[in-house]
């Protein structure tokens, strides 16, 4: 084992020790209540397979059969949820051949960020994580199963379901994905199509035919995103079945995927006799394990506010400097749009989460010792492929090395030594940056800012030739608190557009980028957030600011009595508080943590109860912060 992820995990460990003892402690007692239908007395029971055929009620009845819960986030609208309409009637059938059951315990939101991005939709993309994992646990709470299986794909849905599977820990789980779509229109193309209609080159009926080209079909979006980190991680933590995350959706492979997972959930139940519950399989080590594979791949920003609020839902205290300690050592070993030109399909067939998890053992950067639910260790079963002999489903031995080593390679001959995420420290907050994809020429800017308080106000700058020079771009008052902290995904073409022109660009802002954030460096999920009278609040258009994401610092080059004696600036915030429901989320705004928190909307679950004063308490001032260096406790 590599002595950083040795430090890294029992820090981890030792951080979240009486946080996580009393997380098990309830998950233990959830058990001793009764963990299935057992439990209901007969109206209750009865309400519960009332609508069922008559075998699978007969089958209800005898209370010593496995009984799953699905928790489904289809809908026929987003192409990487809609091929889960068939996949109920493929588990039901499943199950029933094991002599078991199955229902569908409740569906959940599922938005897409790509049809919302730039728009006010996005103002809930953020909080609908939060209300995922309560639609989940609306759905669970019946107490009618013995294990569940989650199925779901993207940016907040795989998040919302794991805390959901976390928070019914009590009950075995298995995550079911339904994979990527076949390869479009390639993503250098998409893009520069996309910049030249921001640069007013092409007209809107070519750009609609080239994203048409390039979403074109069910499953995911083929880009390496946050969808994708979401499958990614699921599969290095052993939640997925080995060799899945990448099959295509409405395959003959991908239905037996999905039954054989049927087949794991009833076996991992109490009834199947190899009891193994959420709790007892994903520990610090796990999500370490996620860790890893975020940054040797290259992954989601989003997972920075994700990943912690996932661990933290198990009773696990995870923060950035994890994320750049551990970024330090972790080579980056993928290269997937938009850190290469290949995307997830490409990735899959150079030999994909096989030879990936393989690398990592062999470097000693993953604990292969962790429980999975296949029943045995991820270095036991992960590094194999699934494959149909006939109708049989079976794993063999994945590649020994990459078939493709531009777009996969090994731990010798890294793409960088380093992992593609930095943590970003100095007087005007803390954030991060993803570097993967940024050229080393521009991982240091240092230019005169300009303040914008939203998207549009950039982009209508753009439009007007005001940024035709060296600048970094400030868009501030798009915190989780200010407006739910959209993506500012819209951006990323005038920013690029300018970058290629030859000026320095960079973007600093306390929003957030997604998971196909590329080329331009980018400081975002700063934190505190301007709402709270975060640094970026006291900048003014001309300051001087240097971003240099090598030595992980961002700052305004300003003396700093002069900046701390600075008024903060003040926004008009109303109007992203009303209109398509955003007004139905007051409370959530209200009730949100910091981003380095996670931007839950939870409390903290059981750190709330272990920890005197909350974090989130000590930074939340109704006046501007009187330290410069605010939020580096």
């Amino acid at each position: 084992m590599h002595t950083t992820l040795t430090r890294v995990t029992r820090r981890i460990i030792e951080r979240s020790e009486s946080r996580r003892a009393l997380y098990e402690a309830r998950m233990q007692e959830q058990h001793r209540r009764g963990v299935h239908r057992g439990a209901l007395d007969c109206g209750n029971l009865a309400h519960g397979f009332a609508a069922c055929s008559a075998s699978d009620k007969q089958q209800l009845k005898l209370t010593n059969s496995a009984n799953l819960g699905i928790v489904t986030s289809y809908n026929d609208m987003l192409s990487a949820h809609q091929p889960f309409e068939r996949f109920p009637d493929v588990i039901r059938e499943a199950a029933r051949r094991m002599g078991s059951t199955a229902q569908v315990a409740g569906g959940v939101p599922a938005m897409c960020d790509g049809v919302t991005q730039g728009q006010p939709g996005m103002e809930l993309s953020l909080f609908s994580r939060d209300s995922i994992a309560r639609s989940a646990a609306i759905g669970l709470s019946h107490n009618m199963f013995d294990a569940a299986l989650f199925l779901g794909v993207c940016d907040k849905i795989i998040p919302g379901l794991f805390i959901a599977a976390a928070r019914f820990g009590h009950l075995p789980a298995v995550f079911v994905p339904a994979g990527p779509m076949p390869s479009g229109l390639p993503n250098k193309e998409k893009a520069r199509i996309r910049q030249k209609f921001a640069e007013g080159k092409v007209g809107r009926a070519e750009l609609l035919e080239s994203e048409s080209a390039s979403y074109h079909a069910p499953g995911t979006c083929t880009f390496y995103g946050t969808a994708n980190s979401n499958q990614l991680m699921m599969e290095i933590m052993g939640l997925h079945l080995p060799g899945s995350s990448f099959v295509n959706p409405n395959t003959p492979l991908r239905d037996a995927l999905t039954a054989h997972g049927t087949e794991r959930a009833i076996k991992n139940s109490e009834p199947g006799g190899s009891y193994l519950p959420f709790w007892q399989q994903i520990d610090a080590r796990a999500i370490v394990n996620a860790l890893v594979g975020l940054l040797a791949s290259g992954g989601s920003t989003n997972h920075t506010l994700h990943l912690i609020a996932m661990a933290g839902a198990a009773g696990i205290t995870l923060n950035w400097d994890d994320f750049a300690e551990l970024s330090a050592v972790v080579p980056s070993l993928m290269h997937v749009y938009p850190s290469g030109q290949a995307d997830v399909n490409h990735f899959h067939a150079a030999g994909g989460m096989s030879v990936l998890i393989r690398e990592l053992l062999k470097g000693g950067l993953l604990h292969g010792d962790i429980p999975t639910v296949t029943g045995k260790t991820l270095a036991e079963s992960y590094t194999q492929e699934p494959f149909l002999e006939g109708d049989r489903l079976v794993w063999r031995e994945g590649p020994a090395e990459s078939l493709d080593p531009d777009v996969l390679t090994d731990v010798e001959h890294p793409f960088s030594p380093t992992g593609g995420l930095a943590v970003l420290d100095g007087n005007l907050g803390r954030g991060v940056i993803k570097i993967s994809a940024v050229k080393p020429e521009f991982r240091i800017i240092e230019a005169p800012v300009r303040v914008f308080a939203d998207q549009d106000a950039l982009k209508t700058a753009f439009n007007n030739g005001e940024l035709e020079r060296d600048v970094i771009a400030v868009v501030r008052f798009q915190g989780p608190r200010a407006n739910g902290m959209p993506e500012l995904h819209k951006l990323t073409p005038y920013l690029g557009s300018l970058l290629d022109r030859g000026f320095k660009v960079a973007l600093v802002t306390d929003g957030r980028m997604s998971g196909a954030s590329g080329k331009v460096p980018a400081a975002i999920h700063m934190t505190p957030e301007a709402l709270d009278g975060g640094p970026l609040a006291r900048l003014r258009d001309g300051d001087m600011v240097r971003l240099d994401s090598i030595s992980g610092r961002l700052e305004v080059l300003i003396d700093a009595e002069e900046f701390a004696a600075r008024q903060c600036a003040q926004a008009d915030l109303e109007q992203y508080h009303h209109g398509l429901g955003r007004e139905m989320f007051a409370g959530m705004r209200a009730l949100v943590g910091s981003a380095e928190e996670g931007a839950s909307t939870f409390g903290g679950f059981e750190a709330a109860e272990v920890a005197p004063v909350s974090p989130v308490d000590r930074e939340r001032s109704p006046v501007c912060i009187d330290s410069i260096n605010a939020g580096h406790e």
